[in-house]
């Protein structure tokens, strides 16, 4: 990375935790964890509870710069959410890594409404990429109805007392048709996806151009391929056993066809996006947390203000 960020070992990066209380307990922490991921206790305070203090300052800030604009201006300080993206390949634990800072960010006594929206809700819905002949490509920045995400972002950041997010489902892996996510003007919204950081999109405006602050989850390619494929093996004894499943045709696969499978889809498709369209905007983030091959973060890098 470039001097454009301050790097911080493990250790180093837990000091900056200082006095924040571990408020999240083991019962809690299993709820929140993905497939295949097992983060411990010491994990969170290591990593996450210097994070969640950071972000509280940030957020502080944010809010008494919107009090001091609104004094000059003579008008009342907006409700206005504090956004933050983060961005990363399939399988890195994205999803995982949000829900755990939604949970803890909650916790903080001045911003306790912290809603979290995932983009796969902005993909095209598969007749539409059928139509278009990019189903091979779910996932790549032209698979996002970026138009409706920035303006779903519009309404957030400009105070409407609801905004809309529509759902998907992993399970029939596509949108669900007329249902939605109400967001209702939360004090920190997490948006959680694979291409965030992309400046590819046609118009003048940008995803990340939304976001107060964006993290980019970075691990070895080869650990996340490796993280994909034991997620497939232990989808295929689970989830695609569901008649409804897209990808029930898989659970029969044996754990070599299995295997070969998982690598097949990583090379086509997810290792690729991940090369040619995710990695490239990691230094667009304003922090970087990075994974060794047991899913522990053992290196962070704050960009400079």
């Amino acid at each position: 990375m470039s001097g454009r960020y301050l790097r911080f070992t493990r250790d180093e990066w837990a000091v900056l935790r200082a006095a924040t209380p571990l408020t999240l307990r083991e019962p809690d922490l299993a709820k929140l964890q993905g497939i295949n991921e097992r983060i411990d206790m010491d994990e969170v305070a290591a990593i996450y509870l210097p994070l969640s203090r950071l972000l509280n300052l940030y957020v502080s800030a944010t809010m008494d710069l919107h009090r001091v604009s609104a004094t000059f201006l003579g008008t009342i300080a907006p409700k206005v959410p504090y956004v933050i993206g983060v961005a990363g390949s399939v399988a890195v634990g994205k999803s995982t890594f949000s829900r755990i800072l939604q949970a803890l960010l909650a916790r903080w006594p001045d911003h306790p409404k912290v809603d979290l929206v995932t983009t796969d809700g902005f993909l095209y819905p598969n007749a539409e990429l059928e139509a278009r002949g990019i189903m091979n490509r779910k996932g790549f920045p032209e698979s996002y109805d970026t138009r409706r995400l920035l303006s779903f972002l519009r309404d957030v950041k400009s105070g409407v007392p609801e905004a809309h997010a529509p759902v998907y489902s992993h399970v029939v892996y596509d949108i669900v048709e007329g249902a939605s996510i109400a967001v209702r003007q939360p004090d920190i919204l997490i948006l959680e996806g694979l291409n965030l950081l992309q400046v590819g999109q046609d118009g003048p405006e940008f995803v990340s151009d939304y976001f107060d602050f964006s993290i980019y989850v970075d691990a070895a390619e080869s650990d996340i391929e490796s993280w994909y494929i034991d997620r497939f093996l232990t989808l295929r004894a689970s989830v695609f056993q569901n008649p409804q499943s897209f990808f029930q045709h898989y659970a029969a696969l044996t754990d070599e066809e299995a295997v070969a499978t998982a690598r097949g889809i990583w090379a086509a498709i997810n290792g690729r996006n991940l090369r040619e369209n995710i990695e490239p905007t990691r230094e667009r983030a304003s922090l970087v947390v990075r994974k060794a091959a047991d899913h522990r973060v053992d290196e962070v890098e704050l960009r400079r203000l």
